[in-house]
């Protein structure tokens, strides 16, 4: 039997509701020392948004773009705002496929918790590259994922090419 060591998964699972609640917005948090980017895994910076690595991937080379601004709606984000999500996006999407080479992309953002959303009063938007066959029995037989590479890794991968 082979094991897989993921433990960086560990705060994540273990972490109660009511913790989650009392604790800082995550975007909120990462965007206010660009001193702290590497720690805080962001990645670019624009002039409304940011760019960071999802701490709890799906796959090697989630991203996330959030506004600095703390919105809970997409028709709450301003123009500004929402059109350079976008051309962060195609940014973020280019530079994945010259470092990690996918064969293609989701693309999305859970708007409210019952939609999904980790962190729903703060938007954002995924960019998780895909390969044929990245799906396998770890994911749905034990609700468990495996990503390649460690997020120092990613990062160094991805600073400066967004």
């Amino acid at each position: 039997m082979e094991t897989l060591w993921s433990p960086w998964r560990h705060e994540y699972i273990n972490a109660t509701h009511s913790e989650n609640l009392n604790r800082e917005c995550l975007f909120c948090f990462a965007r206010k020392d660009p001193a702290q980017d590497e720690s805080n895994l962001v990645v670019a910076r624009g002039n409304e948004n940011f760019v960071m690595l999802n701490r709890y991937p799906y796959t090697g080379g989630h991203l996330m773009i959030a506004p600095y601004a703390h919105v809970g709606t997409l028709s709450g984000a301003s123009k500004d705002t929402t059109d350079e999500m976008m051309e962060l996006a195609k940014r973020c999407e280019s530079a994945l496929r010259e470092v990690y080479h996918p064969e293609g992309f989701n693309v999305g953002m859970n708007l409210g918790r019952v939609a999904g959303a980790g962190i729903a009063d703060h938007i954002h938007l995924h960019i998780v590259p895909r390969w044929g066959g990245d799906t396998n029995f770890m994911s749905t037989v034990a609700d468990t994922r495996v990503v390649p590479e460690d997020l120092a890794m990613t990062y160094a991968k991805l600073r400066g090419k967004i």
